[in-house]
């Protein structure tokens, strides 16, 4: 099989518009084998036609990235008329949104919850949680939310060791966010599941080299051939994708194009301001040497004759103001179109006599709630994949017995949103019977319901006894 070179774009700066990156395909393509099966037999080739694919996935991630930083094409705007005056003026948008979705999805920790009442299990996943903590999981989270934002995908990683001589780190495992420019998972055609994981890595001597893991086997693959093997004893890929949609969009590449033009009009505007200030003289029916234009600019006065009889000498400032008005209705037009595709609320002035439901509803607070709710299920699917080698792991050293059907994902957003509707439906929930564990991880009142369970469990069944086990009084 001949093997084409993939010719990628310059990729120092981002002097280019996105669509010339990418080509014009949006969302990061998903890699897949049609292989039944990944062994020492077909890995290079397999891992050969998978690089090439990524390849591109990595030139438009290293874009997004340097564009989330500020690196945009305005920078590098140039002007045929009057060069001199080009403002170069990034509103870095793509920051806000990507440090707003982040927050709003990853602000607070994941945490994981019983599923049942089993007092044992409870105190497995209490440990769990701690673990999690210890091993800093939650600033991890944050990192996975912003690589997913700004370029549709990341990748977290639990390596073999958990990579600490620290006497003090009892967490027997480890935890790490991959760079998605140098990470990737390939799947299987006819089932989508894990095929094999690669990790672009470079060695004591500044020699790259690609890390794969399939289910059952690691292979070190450098210069197309397998320089080193073993067994993969996870039983797993430890590498786990975190998409951000179905797609692999990123929430910087839905609007880049508005945010292009944000960037063009706050410059121009900043144009006509610098030329309103340095207009140019017209100078009509009149002559005047260099030497006169010069005293001219130094005095701020000049004296011109007339050219000849019949024409009447005049000079005057060439001067065309953008309206202020109107390119600032624009801007706010423009702004607020990435604010609906993002599904991000409005900031504009609330009339009087709403209600609180009402701003909500016609802000887009309501939307925003909505868009959340559907990325949901899409990180718990990963952090079920990232919990089943935890666990397994835990399960090989003795640590716990957990079961994934024993733990809920919950992703924990705003704990001060309608906080006094949440108690009240808290006790609402207590006076009705519901077990007092299951109250507390509805409402969502704490980002660690599991803790707070245990910790009020006395008092809970002092306060709401079970009724069940209670003795009816004799007659």
């Amino acid at each position: 099989m001949g093997r084409e070179t993939v010719v990628i774009l310059n990729e120092t700066d981002n002097r280019l518009p996105f669509n010339v990156v990418s080509d014009n395909h949006h969302g990061r393509r998903v890699i897949y084998t049609t292989q039944k099966n990944i062994d020492a037999e077909n890995i290079v080739e397999e891992l050969w036609k998978a690089n090439s694919v990524h390849l591109m996935n990595a030139a438009e991630i290293r874009y997004l990235d340097r564009y989330y930083r500020g690196d945009q094409p305005i920078k590098y705007r140039e002007k045929l008329v009057r060069p001199e005056i080009c403002n170069r003026i990034v509103e870095n948008h793509a920051y806000e949104l990507v440090e707003s979705k982040t927050a709003e999805l990853f602000g607070e920790p994941i945490q994981y919850v019983q599923r049942g009442t089993d007092p044992e299990k409870s105190e497995m996943i209490r440990l769990l949680n701690s673990y999690m903590d210890s091993e800093g999981k939650a600033d991890h989270d944050i990192r996975i939310g912003r690589w997913r934002s700004i370029c549709g995908t990341a990748y977290r990683f639990v390596p073999n060791e958990n990579g600490s001589s620290d006497l003090y780190d009892e967490t027997p495992f480890a935890i790490q966010t991959e760079n998605p420019a140098n990470t990737y998972v390939c799947y299987f055609a006819d089932n989508e599941k894990p095929a094999f994981s690669c990790q672009k890595r470079v060695d004591e001597n500044d020699n790259e080299y690609d890390f794969v893991y399939t289910k059952d086997e690691w292979f070190k693959v450098q210069y197309d051939k397998v320089v080193d093997s073993g067994a993969n004893g996870n039983e797993m890929i430890p590498v786990i994708e975190y998409p951000n949609n179905e797609r692999r969009l990123s929430d910087i590449e839905i609007v880049i194009d508005v945010l292009d033009a944000i960037n063009t009009l706050k410059s121009n505007e900043l144009d006509s301001i610098e030329q309103t200030v340095q207009s140019l003289m017209v100078l009509k029916n009149c002559k005047i040497d260099e030497t006169q234009f010069e005293k001219m600019r130094q005095s701020g006065a000049i004296q011109v004759n007339d050219a000849n009889t019949n024409a009447k000498a005049e000079v005057d400032m060439l001067n065309v103001n953008l309206d202020p008005s109107v390119s600032q209705s624009v801007k706010e037009d423009i702004y607020e179109a990435a604010l609906i595709i993002e599904g991000k609320p409005d900031r504009g002035d609330n009339s009087g006599g709403d209600t609180g439901q009402a701003v909500s509803l016609r802000n887009g607070y309501y939307e925003q709630e909505k868009r959340a709710e559907l990325s949901e299920p899409i990180i718990k699917q990963s952090e079920r994949e990232f919990l089943r080698v935890i666990l397994h792991r835990l399960s090989v050293l003795g640590e716990m017995d957990l079961k994934l059907s024993d733990i809920e994902v919950k992703p924990v957003r705003s704990k001060t949103t309608n906080m006094q509707v949440k108690a009240t439906v808290l006790q609402i929930l207590l006076q009705s019977g519901i077990e007092y564990s299951r109250a507390i991880k509805t409402v969502g009142l704490w980002s660690d319901p599991e803790e707070v369970s245990i910790e009020s469990r006395k008092r809970m069944e002092i306060l709401y006894p079970d009724t069940e086990t209670q003795t009816e009084p004799e007659t």
